[in-house]
C-alpha cells in the first residue's frame, strides 16, 4: 500500500468514526449519561481533526470554487448511481425499512446537488442564504421552513435552522 493509499483509508476511518461518536453521544445524552456524551462528542472532534489532517495531506481540498463542483459531482454521483442500486438490492430482498431509507436518502441527495449547482451559478454573488435541515431524513430546505418535510413528511419541528 501507498501512502496516499494509507492517508485515504485513515480519512475515510476518522470519517466514520466522527460520526458513529456522534450518534453514541446522542444516544447517551437520551439516556441520561451526560458525561459519557460529552466524551463521545470530545472524542468526535478529536477524530474529525484527524480526518481533516488526512484530507488536506492528499491535497483534496482546492478553492471553494472547485470544492463546490467537486460536491456537486460526488452528490449527483451517489444519487444517481449508488443510491438506486442500493434501493434495487434492498427491493430484492424485501427489506422495506433499507428501501425507505435508501429512496429518501438519494431524494435529499438530488436536492444536495441542485443547492451546489445553485451556489455554482451565484459563486460570485454570496447570496444570503438561510437553510433548515430536516433532523429524519436530512432534506435541506433553502429560504423557506416547510410545514411538513417534503420527502419524509416530518413536521417542521423536526428541522434545524441554520442562518
Amino acid at each position: 500500500m501507498d501512502t496516499k493509499s494509507a492517508l485515504h483509508m485513515a480519512y475515510t476511518g476518522e470519517a466514520k468514526a466522527a460520526l458513529r461518536l456522534k450518534v453514541y453521544a446522542e444516544k447517551a445524552e437520551r439516556e441520561g449519561y451526560a458525561q459519557m456524551a460529552k466524551l463521545f462528542r470530545v472524542i468526535a472532534f478529536s477524530e474529525e481533526i484527524h480526518g481533516s489532517r488526512a484530507l488536506r495531506l492528499l491535497r483534496e481540498v482546492k478553492s471553494t470554487e472547485e470544492n463546490l463542483a467537486a460536491s456537486f459531482e460526488s452528490e449527483t454521483h451517489v444519487a444517481d448511481v449508488a443510491y438506486d442500486q442500493f434501493v434495487k438490492q434492498a427491493e430484492a430482498e424485501g427489506n422495506k425499512a433499507a428501501v425507505l431509507h435508501f429512496s429518501q436518502s438519494r431524494d435529499v441527495e438530488e436536492i444536495h446537488a441542485k443547492l451546489y449547482k445553485e451556489a455554482m451559478n451565484h459563486f460570485m454573488e454570496e447570496r444570503e442564504a438561510a437553510y433548515c435541515v430536516c433532523k429524519v431524513c436530512g432534506y435541506v430546505a433553502d429560504g423557506v421552513l416547510p410545514e411538513t418535510c417534503p420527502v419524509c413528511n416530518a413536521d417542521k419541528e423536526q428541522f434545524v435552522k441554520f442562518d
